[in-house]
């Protein structure tokens, strides 16, 4: 039986543009792009678990907003269970500690990057939440 890993992503949104990560080559996935966020801790609700994880990341504070997907993806090392969020930066600027490199897209700019496939429905959904103004 796969090991269930519960994580955490933010879809940090600033100026109308969203913040994208693109995995370093020495993590799981290499080079994909992804929203930024991590592993739920025993005890913490998904909120705080973001908000430890962008802190711990990326060195800025966000507040956590509505969620935007609850996704299930089965991978080759566990079966991912992804819950990304609409968040704010209210303190700092992205430094990047984990990742290789970061981009600020508009939500129809999202589809040109190679996205983890976890990742996938939270970009189709910010795109339809776009669409609709």
């Amino acid at each position: 039986m796969k090991t269930e890993i519960h994580v955490v992503g933010a879809a940090i949104i600033q100026y109308g543009k969203i913040f994208c990560a693109q995995r370093s080559s020495t993590m799981s996935l290499p080079l994909k792009w992804e929203f930024p966020g991590g592993k739920i801790e025993k005890g913490e609700s998904p909120q705080d678990a973001l908000t430890r994880e962008i802190l711990e990341e990326m060195s800025c504070q966000v507040i956590v907003g509505d969620q935007v997907a609850h996704t299930v993806h089965e991978y080759d090392f566990g079966v991912v269970h992804l819950t990304t969020f609409i968040c704010v930066i209210i303190e700092g600027e992205p430094i990047l500690k984990e990742h290789k490199s970061m981009k600020w897209l508009l939500a129809e700019e999202l589809a040109s990057l190679d996205w983890a496939p976890a990742d996938i429905p939270t970009v189709e959904k910010l795109q339809e939440m776009n669409s609709r103004g």
